[in-house]
């Protein structure tokens, strides 16, 4: 049984990680000689960050993104949460649905971009409901295997004392598969903010993958070393937030 790391350590060590690869990417623009173009050094992305902070449009940018990955990753939640449970509790829907969750992943979600521009044009909608699409399916499995983990004899214990139906779902069926099921939700939200950096570059739009693509065009790399910094910053936000969450809810599932 592994110990519990010190709450130190888990602060340290990332942080010891992240300047042992800037050290690395330093090295590597400093004596390999590649051009700047093609790897600036850290210092120029750092100076070329510096310049782009001071401007509204890439905050505007951030919180376009940031908005759209949490309407598609609360789409994906009311999605996939309900699904989950229906193929948990019934059989017939398990048979006819669970063999097409995988068909369904073997479809790429950037494929179903012109359908959404199509169906619902352009803007805040489509890129939302191509990030929902990413969410969905690690929030569906994570929660269908949470479910499934159930301890019988404490489900068989709550229906001798008469839960059932809905009051069975709501206090002892979910909240026993809560770490499960913010684990799904914690993944899927974080990797809906993929999603609508590929729907911006893809379809347009007003947020971070719209500057990444014109810095792209513009072959500003230090610029697009910035943007992804950015994205990176919004995944671990929202990663560590539903990680608490995720914690807490084990902490209050096991004082029950």
């Amino acid at each position: 049984m592994s110990r519990r790391a010190p709450r130190r350590f888990t602060v340290i060590a990332p942080l010891v990680v992240i300047v042992c690869l800037v050290f690395f990417w330093w090295a590597i623009t400093a004596f390999s000689g590649i051009q700047a173009w093609r790897l600036p050094s850290p210092y120029a992305v750092l100076a070329r960050g510096y310049s782009l902070v001071q401007q509204p449009s890439l905050w505007l940018a951030f919180a376009r993104t940031g908005v759209e990955a949490l309407v598609g990753g609360f789409i994906g939640v009311c999605v996939a949460l309900p699904l989950s449970y229906l193929i948990f509790r019934f059989r017939t829907i398990a048979e006819a649905i669970e063999p097409l969750l995988g068909t369904s992943q073997a479809l790429p979600a950037v494929a179903l971009a012109p359908f959404l521009v199509l169906w619902f044009g352009y803007g805040l909608i489509p890129i939302s409901m191509l990030c929902a699409l990413i969410a969905f399916f690690p929030i569906l499995i994570s929660s269908l295997v949470g479910l499934r983990s159930l301890d019988r004899q404490v489900c068989e214990a709550a229906q001798l004392d008469g839960a059932a139906g809905i009051t069975m779902a709501v206090k002892i069926e979910i909240p026993l598969a809560s770490p499960a099921i913010l684990a799904g939700i914690r993944n899927g939200f974080t990797l809906s903010i993929t999603g609508a950096v590929v729907g911006e570059m893809v379809m347009g739009g007003k947020g971070l993958g719209m500057l990444l693509s014109q810095m792209r065009t513009n072959v500003d790399t230090a610029g697009m070393f910035v943007v992804i910094i950015l994205l990176c910053i919004q995944a671990v936000v929202i990663y560590t937030l539903m990680s608490a969450w995720e914690k807490r809810s084990r902490v209050m599932v096991e004082t029950d």
